[in-house]
């Protein structure tokens, strides 16, 4: 059956470069500036599962944000210099660190969820609801079937 389909080549390598995520994490960079919030994109994956679930070690950041820890510590270490979390030690195991938000980081929920969702309205603008379920189906199977 897939032997049969044909494959837009250009949309393959937007794909696989990334394109489409770049091009939306640009545009929430870009919405976050222009609300005068100097937070990333990456720092808003971070500070949105915080928001969910505060004090985690580093490595539930890493598999949450699918980012690996030297790219996650260096993620948290700006974080901290923004006041936006904090590291404390794990009371049961002092070699750990559980990332807090601090009370900017905090602060900065109500703002950073609307501007979020503002710019996935405008990402997808013109799709229907039955475009976004099958869109989602598929983006999930992809990703089950190239997990490790």
């Amino acid at each position: 059956m897939i032997e049969q389909f044909n494959f837009d080549i250009q949309l393959i390598f937007a794909i696989l470069n990334g394109k489409v995520s770049a091009a939306i994490n640009r545009k929430l960079s870009r919405n976050f500036r222009q609300n005068g919030m100097e937070i990333t994109p990456e720092q808003w994956t971070v500070l949105l599962f915080l928001w969910e679930k505060d004090g985690v070690t580093q490595q539930e950041l890493c598999n949450a944000t699918f980012k690996d820890k030297p790219s996650m510590t260096r993620l948290i270490d700006n974080m901290e210099r923004q006041h936006l979390v904090v590291r404390i030690s794990d009371k049961k195991d002092r070699r750990t660190n559980l990332i807090h938000l601090t009370k900017t980081g905090k602060e900065l929920e109500e703002m950073a969820r609307f501007i979020a969702n503002k710019t996935l309205k405008e990402a997808l603008h013109g799709l229907t609801l039955e475009e976004l379920r099958v869109s989602q189906e598929v983006l999930r199977k992809i990703f089950t079937n190239t997990k490790d």
